[in-house]
């Protein structure tokens, strides 16, 4: 039901302006009610999904130092029971204790929103936004028929790169002096990536020593049943990987939060559903070769300047209904391979230390940023120098 409350608001926008006006205006009078709490931080990370992200990776560095010692941890989730999140407090996303904690908070940190939608921040709460990637495929007003975001508010907008500075700036209408470039938390683990840890990974997964690991993450394709379901079926003959390729591979395949269900796979040793594990760092350590289409897993995984590929398959019709900011034919390695057929045959022939330096180059592009973002968006949250 959810689901198909957020299609609606977010597809119907005559009904979703007159929502968004009259819930502002409701919060922002409560809010005249309620006194802030200086101590008290509240984190979601995609909208209450997951407890992932950076938004994570920042929670577990500030209860781990004793300036922070004496904040309150709020973390809001769609099902709170289902996390086990130390040192906090616990509640449920969307409900109106939601919205009042969000109101009482001094500090807001999200991967995504806090406000969901709405506007009611207080001038005295201090907002950092760690975002979750930024650069393929158009966002916020680029979107048809979205003119609706306004990040203003926030007060620390996490970059990596001038090129996703001018994204925010134009997409999201965040303001100049907003802009922290530091690179994202999430990714600082990824710079500082050892032999001995990429070993231990392998292992907790249970990746056998003689094989090689592809992972493939594709982004989340919209609705097509008005918010029912976010399905996601792939042109994948998984008997037809599986002959080629698992004398050398394991495949670990991994969903974007937001798909519901993964269509025309069936699951076995040699490919594996990691969408629940918890840490995607150590996917992207482990992976020898990523796949992905439109996903900015790309940006993430080039800090480990392996070779990544795009398996568009619907290319032409996303790249018509969605957008992106650039041509993937041009800015990607190797441009856009259509076919399963064409990947496979990459993946077989390729020369691994040219595909490695290919990535280097990207990285260069589009990562400008990155090793301390954690410390660094702390600090500048909380006022530190």
């Amino acid at each position: 039901m959810k689901n198909r409350i957020e299609y609606i608001l977010k597809h119907n926008l005559i009904i979703q302006h007159i929502y968004k006006i009259m819930m502002s205006y409701f919060f922002r009078f409560i809010g005249l009610f309620i006194e802030t709490d200086p101590n008290l931080i509240l984190f979601n990370s995609f909208g209450g999904r997951k407890y992932n992200d950076s938004p994570k990776v920042l929670f577990e560095y500030m209860i781990n130092q004793d300036r922070y010692k004496n904040l309150n941890y709020v973390w809001a989730l769609e099902e709170p029971n289902k996390f086990d999140v130390p040192n906090c407090r616990k509640i449920r996303i969307d409900t109106m204790n939601y919205f009042l904690t969000a109101l009482k908070a001094k500090y807001w940190i999200s991967s995504v929103n806090i406000e969901r939608g709405l506007k009611f921040k207080k001038k005295n709460t201090r907002y950092l936004n760690t975002w979750h990637g930024a650069g393929t495929k158009k966002i916020g007003n680029s979107v048809n028929g979205r003119k609706d975001f306004d990040y203003s508010n926030v007060d620390v907008m996490l970059v990596q790169s001038q090129y996703e500075m001018r994204i925010f700036k134009q997409d999201f209408l965040v303001r100049d002096e907003s802009f922290l470039l530091s690179g994202f938390p999430r990714s600082d683990e990824l710079f500082k990536t050892s032999g001995e840890q990429i070993e231990q990974y392998k292992k907790i997964i249970g990746i056998p020593k003689d094989k090689k690991v592809i992972l493939y993450a594709p982004t989340w394709r919209d609705s097509t049943n008005r918010g029912i379901s976010y399905d996601l079926k792939p042109p994948i003959d998984i008997i037809k990987w599986q002959a080629r390729l698992r004398n050398e591979y394991v495949v670990l395949f991994r969903t974007h939060a937001f798909t519901t269900k993964v269509m025309n796979l069936q699951f076995n040793e040699f490919v594996r559903d990691v969408s629940n594990y918890t840490d995607v760092n150590n996917l992207l350590c482990i992976a020898d070769v990523l796949i992905t289409d439109y996903s900015t897993i790309v940006f993430d995984y080039s800090i480990l300047e392996k070779p990544f590929i795009c398996f568009g398959y619907d290319y032409e019709k996303y790249k018509a209904d969605r957008g992106f900011y650039f041509d993937l034919e041009d800015e990607y390695p190797n441009g856009v391979m259509r076919t399963e057929d064409e990947v496979i045959e990459w993946i077989l022939s390729m020369d691994y230390g040219e595909e490695c330096n290919k990535t280097r180059r990207f990285k260069f592009k589009y990562i400008e940023s990155g090793g301390n973002a954690t410390e660094a968006a702390v600090n500048a949250l909380m006022g530190y120098t």
